[in-house]
């Protein structure tokens, strides 16, 4: 049998980020203004939920749900709220001194739906890995769990580059990585986001899993199995999750007490209301308002 040869293809990386500074998700105040800084590094804001108000070079900016800015290094910069709704951030910063990071210069976009799962996966990996408080905007650098899971750190890294790379080609040929997803994963990823739109609607009521069958006009078990492939969670846990939330939201918005913001959303009674608080966020609705505070 003749020799073979085989070519060990070098392969090419188009991003490396080299160090990871700092990783927050903030459930902030209405209220909350941040006097600004800069840094010889990279920052990425995300708005998961309601807006926040950024200025960078001296601009301001309105970044609504689902939309992200680049901060590049030495670039000062600062965030608000709007006063009128509690946002939650997630803000990661980082070193990248590769050339394809030129792309982020100025940048402010509406991440693709698609790839919002991949910010979902940083946040996830992140707290299975560092000590990542509620609120704290002070913490300066990352402290690893004891017993953190093994290649956490990797993976965190990996999943930011393999965003920063999809957001450099879904802008550059939209048209080539629409498929990006095989269909059957579109399609549930699809039924996922109608129902989660048909419960943020119907947050302040009370909604049973026949009324959700009846809005998207779909048998149970089908919608069941196709929102459990899509999100991980079942149903109606995830309209409690999504309750929970918005609860969070109205308590740093402080225009109500605990007793109000259990009828708003339209529990039995504020003692359940707090079991289930707990039983999610393994705090009650006081200690969450408490642990928001900053001296």
């Amino acid at each position: 049998m003749s020799d073979i040869t085989f070519i060990k293809h070098k392969m090419t990386n188009i991003l490396n980020i080299s160090k990871i500074v700092t990783i927050h998700y903030f459930e902030l105040d209405k209220n909350y203004k941040f006097e600004g800084e800069s840094h010889d590094f990279w920052e990425m804001v995300y708005v998961d939920k309601g807006e926040i108000i950024i200025t960078a070079k001296n601009k301001k900016h309105l970044l609504r749900q689902g939309e992200v800015v680049f901060h590049k290094p030495n670039e000062f910069h600062n965030l608000c709220a709007n006063d009128v709704t509690a946002p939650n951030v997630f803000i990661i910063t980082f070193v990248c001194n590769s050339a394809a990071m030129k792309f982020f210069r100025n940048k402010m976009m509406k991440l693709p739906a698609k790839l919002r799962g991949l910010i979902a996966s940083i946040i996830e990996e992140s707290e299975k890995t560092f000590d990542m408080p509620c609120f704290n905007p002070r913490i300066h650098d990352l402290t690893l769990k004891q017993n953190s899971p093994i290649g956490g750190q990797q993976l965190v890294r990996l999943y930011l580059e393999q965003l920063l790379i999809m957001i450099i080609r879904n802008d550059s040929n939209n048209l080539k990585t629409k498929n990006i997803f095989h269909s059957k994963e579109s399609m549930e990823n699809h039924f996922a986001a109608s129902m989660i739109s048909f419960m943020e609607k119907n947050i302040c009521n009370q909604l049973t899993i026949s009324d959700i069958c009846k809005h998207m006009n779909y048998g149970k078990t089908f919608l069941c199995t196709t929102f459990k492939n899509a999100t991980g969670c079942g149903v109606m846990e995830y309209y409690t999750k999504l309750k929970i939330d918005y609860a969070k939201k109205l308590i740093r918005e402080k225009d109500y007490n605990i007793s109000q913001i259990s009828n708003i959303l339209m529990f039995d009674n504020v003692h359940y209301f707090s079991r289930t608080f707990k039983r999610i966020t393994n705090m009650t609705p006081t200690e969450y308002f408490n642990s928001i505070k900053v001296d």
